[in-house]
């Protein structure tokens, strides 16, 4: 085990070498035992510009935003308001979705666990006003119906939009209000925003492109994902060392900084609890609690989470056995090498907990014989284009769809082989890491019903 002040030199030491590495244009890390936090930067925010990165520099969190919808849900069970268990109809009754089975039979516990089993990909933009959350969830009465309600996990971002609406209704107020006032003030969170318009009164973070050839990374033309989407991670923004103000108060068993409690200790271990055990897909997680992701490793059950927003990463994990908290910020580049260095010597050190290493494909892939597999999936983000040929190996083209296509990534055809059973590894690394795909289901005919690769796609009936 090393002291903080040893992880602190290792941060100073080590972090401008991995940005270089893995072309990361600037990053921050915070880490923390117990109430003792240490933070680093290292590079910029913005190659256009060339400002620096500094440990008070403000980043998207994306999808870590979840977790804080997760706790302000929470906030309201402990209250006696909100029923995990109850359909959304009893606080949304005018909820509805393409299937209206499915539309009455959703509950809360569902929304916050993944198993709803809408098309969860859809970030229609609503506007900016204070009912964009409310609208956002109207137009979802054409969001088709994946599975059944409850039957399996598939990430579902829109799930987190009617979460997020379930909390606007019984507090009566915006959901970023409610954010602020709830999480953001008692937490004493100094360097956080929601939003572009915030975000410019700090020393704020733009995403970058794929890198293509030898050049700079360029910034990203579009900033953050529609305001509509800020429950499930458009907005929300800050520094490395506010991310662990937030994840600290969940290892004290909800108590903020002062004392001040913000969940109950009851509440803040159900969010750890496992909800539905995940596909085999090892960089995803083992399971799903109330928000968190749970990942069961050597040495200790680690939760957290990570973000994605338009070039920008952010990766959070916290040991609750061993009261370690470990957050990292990034704009760009091949960021989850840099990741799996970073959190792997950290929580080895720290938490004694062996991190598994990123999976890297067979080097005798066997051939596949494709006909159970061929076909195109789809979802709201993209179409999934399975192929075999007559070698025996198995192609995968991904056409992004609405939002996903602004990102300026052009679709590309790629090797996938076994790497065990159902599960499938992508043979070219994409941004530093080789995806994992799984097959899951019989159409009847056959084929796989499901390409799961975090989110279930649907085979399209007839291909």
């Amino acid at each position: 085990m090393i002291l903080l002040s040893q992880v602190e030199q290792w941060l100073h030491e080590r972090l401008p070498g991995l940005l270089a590495e893995h072309k990361i244009p600037g990053a921050a890390v915070a880490v923390s035992v117990g109430d003792e936090v240490v933070d680093h930067a290292a590079g910029v925010l913005n190659t256009a510009t060339g400002v620096a990165a500094t440990a008070d520099s403000i980043f998207q969190v994306g999808s870590i935003t979840k977790v804080w919808t997760s706790t302000l849900a929470m906030q309201l069970a402990d209250e006696g308001e909100l029923e995990l268990d109850a359909p959304v109809r009893r606080y949304l009754p005018g909820f509805r979705l393409a299937d209206e089975a499915a539309a009455a039979a959703v509950t809360v516990r569902q929304l916050m666990s993944h198993t709803a089993g809408f098309e969860g990909d859809i970030f229609t933009d609503t506007g900016r006003n204070d009912d964009c959350v409310e609208k956002y969830v109207d137009s979802l009465a054409e969001a088709h119906q994946v599975f059944a309600p409850g039957a399996m996990f598939s990430y579902n971002n829109a799930g987190f939009g009617v979460l997020g609406r379930i909390i606007e209704v019984l507090r009566g107020k915006p959901f970023a209000a409610c954010l602020r006032e709830r999480l953001i003030a008692p937490l004493g969170l100094t360097h956080t925003a929601i939003g572009a318009e915030q975000a410019i009164l700090f020393r704020a973070a733009a995403g970058h492109l794929p890198l293509v050839g030898d050049g700079p990374a360029q910034p990203v033309p579009v900033w953050n994902l529609p305001a509509s989407s800020v429950a499930a991670g458009s907005l929300l923004t800050m520094r490395a060392r506010d991310v662990l103000g937030f994840a600290r108060m969940h290892l004290r068993g909800g108590l903020a900084a002062d004392g001040t409690a913000l969940l109950s200790p009851r509440s803040a271990a159900a969010m750890r609890e496992p909800q539905v055990e995940l596909p085999p897909l090892p960089t995803m997680g083992d399971a799903w609690g109330l928000g968190w992701a749970v990942h069961r490793w050597p040495g200790g059950t680690v939760v957290g989470h990570v973000g994605g927003t338009f070039g920008q990463s952010a990766f959070l994990r916290l040991v609750p056995e061993r009261d370690v908290a470990i957050a990292l910020l990034a704009n760009g580049g091949d960021v989850v090498p840099a990741y799996a260095e970073i959190f792997g010597f950290l929580l080895r050190e720290l938490a004694g907990v062996q991190m598994p290493a990123l999976l890297v494909p067979p080097a005798a892939p066997e051939p596949v014989e494709a006909v159970r597999y061929a076909g195109t999936y789809t979802s709201p983000a993209a179409d999934l284009v399975v192929s075999g040929d007559q070698d025996g190996r198995l192609w995968l083209l991904e056409r992004p769809k609405g939002v996903f296509a602004q990102s300026g990534e052009p679709p590309e055809r790629e090797e996938f082989v076994r790497l065990d059973g159902e599960t499938f590894v992508g043979v070219t690394a994409q941004q530093g890491v080789h995806g994992t795909v799984v097959f899951l289901g019989d159409d009847g005919q056959g084929h796989s019903l499901y390409l799961h690769g975090g989110r279930a796609s649907r085979r399209l009936a007839g291909l």
